[in-house]
C-alpha cells in the first residue's frame, strides 16, 4: 500500500480515536459526524497545535452544524443544473465535472456537505461515462473542471481515464483539476502523478490553501512537482469567521502561496450551504480585507474577492467601492484614500451614433 493510502486508511472517523490524541470530552463529535462525516488524516491531524485552532475548527465536527437555520442543503442549486448525475453545467462553455466522493480530510464548510462521504453521492465508472458522452454530445463546453469530492484520490489509472476521454473531445480546450490534495495530503501528489497529469495538458490546478499554517514543506514540495511538471497552480481561500477573516493572516497567506509557486486565485464569500452558517462573515469584512491587500500587496497576491450567487447565479467579483464620480471625468480614490481624477474618453457616443441605439444585450 501506498505512503498516502496508508494515511487515509488510518484517519480519524470518530470522537473516540480523536480523544486518544486530545484529552477532551468530545462525545457529541459522533452526533455531528453521523449526518455530517469526519476525517481527519494523520498528516492534517499534524498540523494542528490545539483544539480550537485554525485548522481544527476546519476538520472537527461541531454541534453548530446541526442547529443551522439559515442555509439551505443545496445552495448553488446544482441538483437541478445537472443534466446527468454528478456533471453541473450552469455556465454556458463550462461543465463542473464530480469523479469523486471522497476527501482526504472533510471540510466543515464544504459546499457539498450534504454529500461528500456520503452514500448519497453514488460515483463509478458508469457515470463518469456518462458525464463524458454528455460533454462530448456538447460543443459548446471547452473547459471542463475535473472536482468532487478529490479527484487526486482517485487511482492513477482511473484518473488517466478520465483525463484522456477529455482530451480526445475536440471542443474541449482546456482541463481544470479542483484538488485539496496539494494542502490536505501532500505525499500524494507523486513525481508519477505529475508526469500523468502533464501528460494532458493544457491543465491547470486549483488548489485550496485557508490559512498559513497549511503551507508546510511537505505542501511546498507537492505544489513544486506539480509546477516543475509545468501545471499552473491558482488557489481559492474561502473566507472564515475566526479562522482566517484578519488581513494579517490573508497577507501571510498570500505571500506564502507566492512563493510555493501558487497563485491567490479567489477569496470566496462562504457558501450559504446548510450546517456552515457559524462559518460565515459579513461581505463588509471581505471588503475591508481586500482594501487592506489591493495597493499594499503586490497585484500577483490580490485574489478575486467573490461570492457564488445561490440558487446558481454564478460567481460574481465583489471589490470595495473607489469610484466617487462617473462622467467625463472620472473621480475615484487611490489605495491610500487620495482624490484622483482621470479624463473619461467619450467614444461609447459615436458608437450609438454608427450602431444605433440597440446597445441592450442579453446574457
Amino acid at each position: 500500500m501506498k505512503r498516502w493510502q496508508t494515511h487515509l486508511q488510518n484517519s480519524i472517523t470518530t470522537s473516540k480515536q480523536l480523544t486518544s490524541r486530545f484529552a477532551l470530552p468530545l462525545a457529541d463529535i459522533d452526533r455531528v459526524a453521523d449526518i455530517y462525516p469526519m476525517r481527519i488524516n494523520p498528516y492534517y491531524l499534524s498540523l494542528i497545535k490545539q483544539p480550537g485552532d485554525a485548522l481544527w475548527r476546519q476538520v472537527v465536527p461541531d454541534l453548530q452544524e446541526l442547529y443551522d437555520t439559515v442555509c439551505i442543503d443545496d445552495p448553488l442549486n446544482e441538483e437541478n443544473l445537472s443534466p446527468v448525475a454528478n456533471l453541473v453545467h450552469k455556465y454556458p462553455d463550462r461543465a463542473l465535472f464530480l469523479v469523486s466522493n471522497q476527501c482526504a480530510v472533510y471540510c466543515r464548510f464544504c459546499t457539498r456537505k450534504r454529500k461528500v462521504g456520503t452514500k448519497s453521492m453514488h460515483i463509478n465508472f458508469e457515470t463518469i461515462n456518462r458525464g463524458i458522452k454528455y460533454i462530448t454530445e456538447t460543443p459548446a463546453i471547452k473547459d471542463v473542471l475535473v472536482s468532487g469530492g478529490d479527484p487526486l484520490l482517485l487511482a492513477d489509472s482511473r484518473l488517466e481515464y478520465i483525463l484522456a476521454s477529455l482530451r480526445a473531445i475536440k471542443h474541449v480546450e482546456i482541463i481544470r483539476i479542483g484538488s485539496r490534495v496539494p494542502c490536505t495530503l501532500p505525499m500524494r501528489v507523486t513525481k508519477k502523478l505529475a508526469a500523468l497529469i502533464k501528460r494532458y495538458h493544457p491543465v491547470y490546478i486549483n488548489t485550496h490553501f485557508n490559512h498559513p499554517d497549511e503551507i508546510t514543506p511537505e505542501a511546498a514540495e507537492a505544489c513544486s512537482r506539480l509546477a516543475d511538471a509545468g501545471i499552473p497552480l491558482g488557489n481559492q481561500t474561502v473566507l472564515l469567521k475566526g479562522i482566517n477573516d484578519d488581513p494579517i493572516i490573508i497577507k501571510d497567506l498570500l505571500y506564502k502561496l507566492l512563493r510555493i509557486r501558487v497563485k491567490p486565485y479567489y477569496l470566496f464569500q462562504t457558501d450559504m450551504t446548510k450546517g456552515t452558517d457559524h462559518f460565515r462573515v459579513s461581505v463588509e469584512k471581505g471588503l475591508e480585507i481586500m482594501q487592506s491587500l489591493i495597493g499594499h500587496v503586490s497585484g500577483m497576491a490580490v485574489p478575486t474577492f467573490a461570492v457564488d450567487a445561490p440558487g446558481g447565479g454564478g460567481k460574481i467579483p465583489l471589490l470595495p467601492n473607489y469610484i466617487k464620480h462617473m462622467g467625463r471625468q472620472l473621480v475615484f480614490r487611490n489605495y491610500c484614500g487620495v482624490t484622483c481624477i482621470y479624463d473619461n474618453p467619450n467614444d461609447n457616443t459615436e458608437m450609438r451614433l454608427i450602431h444605433g441605439e440597440k446597445t441592450a444585450h442579453r446574457c
